[in-house]
């Protein structure tokens, strides 16, 4: 079973990654998280095996989030999302 995290501000797209990835035998969400600090928080303490980071959230952002994540639970992976086609994100 693959233990998922959503960290995402938007609670429309949550939701929705939600719906998705709970009509999958293999995989489950185990949090969501509305910005990056709470994804953090809920990463040390869930240990995902996939957190999927938004890119641009307030307080601590995706790209933040994720250095922290590498940093703190390395075996943890991290796939950002995003709609931006600006090269600063990409």
């Amino acid at each position: 079973m693959i233990r998922i995290l959503i960290a995402d501000d938007q609670s429309l797209i949550r939701d929705g990654l939600q719906t998705i990835i709970d009509l999958q035998e293999d995989m489950e969400v185990v949090g969501v998280a509305e910005n990056g600090q709470q994804a953090c928080e809920l990463t040390a303490e869930l240990k995902p095996d996939l957190v999927l980071m938004d890119i641009k959230m307030p307080g601590m952002n995706g790209i933040e989030c994720t250095r922290w994540i590498k940093e703190q639970v390395p075996e943890t992976i991290v796939l950002i999302l995003t709609t931006f086609a600006d090269e600063q994100y990409i």
